[in-house]
């Protein structure tokens, strides 16, 4: 099995002021959300990376591109128009705090598999898009590479949220009780059995042992032996 590295891309000031920026151009990260992006490519730096596929928007490209210098190699870099961040349609550009007086807000909340954004897309239909590229990236990933090939997906919170409960056999309304934070990796393998969530929202902890990982398909019954790695991970 391939391992995909579920990036989210690092603060922007959009974050920071509580406005819905969806796929509004003009947001970069700011400083802090750079600070973060740089962290996560140093993780990843001791991480044999065949690729990394992005999100047009330019806040993940400039996380993309980061990732990239820090890797010691060339991977390829793919531009993946089915990773960019939810059509929010008519709330895109408007504050969280005057949207969570709309009455959708709470459907949002508490059952997103019904909703679909006024003039925008539905929670659903991003789910559907997101997983079908990450699944189809995945797999020639690993017909090129073969079984233990490590590549990074860097997306939007959201996306790897749906992602995430996809490969967690999670129903969509039950999304958000997920959390993936600015710059965090989370770790998918997508077995002929099942997918195996790895890890989420990790913000820090060695990732080097992902370059020696052999997966197996099987779960390993009473929990198993875990890799080599003694480093603390969040």
């Amino acid at each position: 099995m391939a391992t995909v590295l579920l990036v989210r891309h690092g603060r922007t000031d959009a974050n920071v002021r509580g406005v819905l920026a969806g796929r509004a151009a003009g947001v970069p990260l700011d400083a802090v959300g750079r600070a973060q992006a740089e962290r996560t490519a140093d993780r990843l730096a001791v991480v044999p990376l065949v690729g990394v596929v992005t999100s047009p928007l330019e806040r993940c490209r400039e996380t993309s591109d980061l990732l990239l210098r820090r890797q010691g190699g060339a991977p390829d870099l793919a531009v993946e128009d089915a990773l960019t961040e939810c059509d929010y349609g008519d709330w895109q550009g408007r504050s969280l705090a005057d949207l969570a007086r709309e009455a959708l807000w709470s459907t949002v909340q508490t059952h997103p598999a019904a909703v679909t954004f006024p003039g925008g897309e539905s929670l659903a239909a991003m789910q559907a898009r997101a997983v079908a590229a990450v699944r189809r990236h995945d797999a020639a990933v690993e017909a090129q590479h073969g079984a233990g090939a490590v590549w990074a997906a860097v997306s939007h919170g959201d996306v790897i949220k749906s992602v995430l409960a996809d490969a967690l056999g999670m129903h969509l309304d039950l999304f958000q009780r997920l959390e993936v934070g600015p710059a965090s990796v989370s770790l998918v393998r997508y077995g002929p059995l099942r997918p195996h969530v790895i890890a989420t929202n990790t913000q820090l902890g060695d990732l080097g042992w992902l370059g020696t990982a052999r997966p197996d398909d099987d779960a390993p019954v009473g929990g198993g032996a875990g890799h080599d790695s003694t480093a603390a991970a969040d």
